[in-house]
């Protein structure tokens, strides 16, 4: 069964248990366990909870769901943040697989976590995910369970909401566009409307602007780089040479610097021309001044996976691992083509998946649990699995 990361509110999920981020005192605290305790029935909840007593962080316990649509509550004694240096890590991933070794000991068949520790508790967003995310796939590597991973209230999630009509007009644009082209048989190069057929009651050509906007080759003066002598029209009519002044943009007679820049990126990609997915992957880790653990952890993936692609030229990675990756080093959208392509994968504008993946990179928008809730919540497969 698979992971999936979803923004729900835990207390509305329908499953075998949800999971609270516990106090150790037995106390209603706030944020998530205030909001358990709640929607459960405050003080019945809290009467069982004062029988248990004192609990330690990393450790977990099992309560009736009471009133909520679970049937169980498991209660991770989450740890406090102080600097990472006291033990914080471990303590975070006990409360992991504390939590799914009950489940697994009940014989529970889906169970939903909050992102535990990272709201009141101070643990830094990026890292508790990492931490969910690796726990949780280790666990499913050797059992079949559905792990929600619930996320509510964190304030960097609400990022989101601020995109979601820009990103459902970009899909349905770019989706459609696709879809219109499949069914007219259009290129599969060239999804724009093709220029119209002259009209019957005129010869005259469809209308075309020649235009060039690519700076001239060394040696080219600005004057030959003009389309002076071939055939402009616009709108229907020839234009005379002092629009089309106008069109063209200026063109310098020497340009050292721009020709200097060209020179020297020109030379890099010759360079990396034959690099492997793995080669060129860590050429633009390090052409950013970038550290493969920042790249690894933003992408969420798993160190001991991306350490195969490092040490390993000719390894070849699934698309959803290439895609992640892509994210984690802040690409644009030519570098990640470009990389996406050494593993032999592209962008289909016929898959939901890979638009909305698209609209991310090109709008800058590193942060995968963003983009696997919007996946998610278009109906697509999420990228972390």
């Amino acid at each position: 069964m698979p992971f999936k990361i979803i923004r729900n509110d835990i207390v509305k999920m329908e499953c075998d248990a949800i999971v609270n981020t516990a106090n150790e005192e037995p106390v209603c605290g706030t944020g998530c366990d205030r909001a358990i305790y709640r929607a459960a029935g405050r003080e019945e909840l809290l009467e069982i909870r004062k029988k248990i007593g004192r609990v330690p962080e990393g450790e977990v316990f099992l309560t009736p769901g009471l009133k909520l649509p679970a049937k169980y509550i498991i209660h991770a004694v989450s740890p406090r943040y102080i600097d990472g240096e006291h033990g914080e890590e471990e303590k975070l991933r006990s409360c992991y697989r504390k939590s799914l070794a009950l489940v697994e000991a009940h014989g529970f068949h889906s169970i939903a976590f909050p992102l535990i520790s990272a709201g009141g508790f101070g643990y830094p967003k990026e890292e508790a995910v990492r931490i969910a995310v690796t726990e949780c796939r280790g666990f499913l590597e050797k059992h079949d369970m559905l792990i929600y991973l619930v996320l509510f209230g964190v304030s960097s999630m609400d990022i989101g909401r601020r995109y979601t009509d820009d990103l459902k007009e970009y899909i349905d644009r770019n989706y459609v566009d696709e879809m219109y082209a499949m069914e007219y048989s259009w290129s599969d190069r060239d999804y724009r409307r093709p220029a119209p057929e002259p009209s019957v009651e005129s010869d005259r050509p469809a209308p075309e602007v020649f235009l060039q906007s690519r700076k001239p080759s060394p040696g080219t003066s600005a004057k030959a780089a003009r389309p002076e002598s071939r055939p402009v029209s616009h709108a229907g009519r020839e234009l005379p040479v002092h629009e089309i002044e106008n069109l063209v943009p200026p063109v310098q007679e020497e340009d050292t610097e721009w020709n200097e820049y060209f020179g020297k990126s020109l030379a890099k990609r010759m360079r990396h021309l034959k690099d492997t997915f793995s080669e060129y992957l860590l050429y633009l880790i390090e052409s950013k001044g970038m550290t493969n653990a920042e790249v690894y952890k933003r992408a969420l993936v798993d160190k001991k996976l991306f350490a195969k692609i490092k040490n390993d030229p000719d390894y070849h990675p699934t698309k959803m691992t290439a895609m992640c990756l892509c994210i984690g080093a802040r690409l644009n959208l030519d570098e990640t083509t470009d990389l996406l392509s050494r593993a032999g994968y592209a962008l289909s504008p016929c898959s939901k998946t890979d638009i909305i993946f698209r609209y991310f990179i090109e709008h800058g928008i590193y942060d995968m649990i963003e983009l696997d809730i919007q996946l998610e919540e278009y109906g697509e497969q999420t990228l972390i699995s």
